[in-house]
């Protein structure tokens, strides 16, 4: 009974979650579109579809990992460095736990294209021909795992989080909350530009720069903060330009159920790891 009553009560926080981001992104979408594309676009079913499936069961998949992950940590990382930072305000824990996290989600994303086994789970989320909003939950919820987890354990080692005291700390909470609210914002199929801001955070016109299907592919890894980018090479930011086309040259299967399951098969065709995404 108690289990069903926390479903229902999930259910009911990502309906209307999904309820509030529409309302604020559906109608800057049909305002200023980049590119004039239907609401309910084809692959709008199935990315509803990983919407649900990632934020039901996407937190489940990380308790395991995220407890062998700080078990490790407590039992390798010196003291000193876990606490280095423990005492700090939530104030002063915050944005540095933002960068830091920032960092390690950097390069997840980057190994994701990169390393041709990783790649195969990041494909799904790049398979998107149309970007808007709703893409940013287009992904498989192992690649999601991998992804976050990168992300939590530089926070563990320098004591910005305290897994092994609080399971839910604050930091963490406000990291994965930021991040993915960020990402709707990043993906969304909105024209705008920034100017100068665009160095310090990420944009749509940055992050629609990374799903391009062109010789510009494999840059822009960052969620929120394109310096980071910046500082490893990996760059792209045309002034006045946008991506010509998105997408991969894998053919995934159609159907969440079956999209799941390709990276795991054994006649799935490897990335190459030295060219571009997708081609062996």
């Amino acid at each position: 009974m108690n289990f069903l009553r926390h479903f229902l009560n999930d259910v009911a926080h990502l309906s209307a979650w999904l309820l509030v981001l529409s309302l604020i992104f559906i109608p800057l979408e049909r305002l200023w579109a980049l590119h004039p594309q239907k609401i309910f676009r084809p692959a709008v079913w199935n990315d509803l579809k990983y919407y649900v499936l990632n934020s039901l069961v996407g937190h489940l998949l990380l308790i395991v990992p995220l407890a062998v992950a700080a078990w490790v940590l407590h039992a390798l990382v010196p003291a000193t460095l876990r606490e280095l930072a423990s005492g700090l305000p939530y104030g002063q824990r915050l944005p540095i736990g933002i960068v830091v996290g920032e960092f390690g989600c950097y390069w997840a994303h980057r190994w994701s294209h990169e390393v041709p086994f990783l790649w195969r789970f990041h494909s799904v989320h790049h398979s998107a021909e149309e970007i808007d909003w709703l893409v940013s939950s287009r992904a498989h919820p192992l690649d999601i795992v991998f992804n976050r987890l990168c992300g939590f354990i530089p926070l563990y080692v320098f004591g910005l989080a305290q897994p092994t005291q609080n399971m839910a700390d604050p930091v963490v909470i406000a990291v994965v909350l930021i991040g993915t609210l960020w990402g709707f914002f990043v993906h969304a199929n909105l024209r705008w530009r920034f100017g100068p801001l665009e160095w310090l955070v990420a944009t749509p016109a940055f992050h629609h720069w990374h799903h391009t299907n062109d010789e510009h592919y494999n840059h822009n890894y960052s969620t929120m903060l394109p310096w980071m980018d910046m500082i490893f090479g990996t760059y792209h930011m045309p002034r006045k330009q946008w991506p010509p086309c998105y997408g991969i040259n894998e053919t995934l299967p159609e159907g969440v159920g079956n999209q799941l399951l390709y990276p795991l098969l054994p006649h799935h065709a490897p990335a190459s790891a030295a060219g571009k995404p997708g081609e062996a």
